[in-house]
């Protein structure tokens, strides 16, 4: 399960450097906030395979959470001036990974509950 997170947030991180190069950079807030989240995804993958540790799965939840939010309030409403659609294989494969780093990331929390008692 951590390597399927880890894929999935690397995925997502992988989408978000090709679009930051492709054209976001020049976007005020959003630009950076794609570069961010390269970099950012990319550091939670490697700690979700290198540290077993709750913290991991916990940041692959919000990770995907936070970017799966953010598109779709630019698919909505705009953000920052960035309006979206729900168009293109780089939205869609984005997308089907941030899901699945949650559903990932929550199976490990579940199954790595740190306030569970243990016999």
């Amino acid at each position: 399960m951590r390597y399927l997170a880890a894929a999935a947030v690397l995925v997502s991180a992988a989408v978000h450097l090709y679009l930051w190069s492709d054209g976001m950079r020049d976007a005020d807030v959003v630009g950076p906030a794609f570069l961010l989240n390269a970099v950012g995804g990319a550091a939670i993958a490697v700690l979700l395979v290198t540290w077993r540790h709750w913290v991991p799965a916990f940041l692959a939840v919000g990770f995907g959470l936070s970017t799966l939010t953010a598109f779709v309030l630019a698919a909505t409403v705009g953000l920052f001036g960035v309006d979206e659609g729900w168009t293109g294989w780089a939205v869609w494969t984005a997308a089907a990974a941030e899901v699945v780093a949650v559903v990932a990331g929550a199976r490990l929390l579940l199954a790595d509950d740190p306030l569970r008692s243990r016999p």
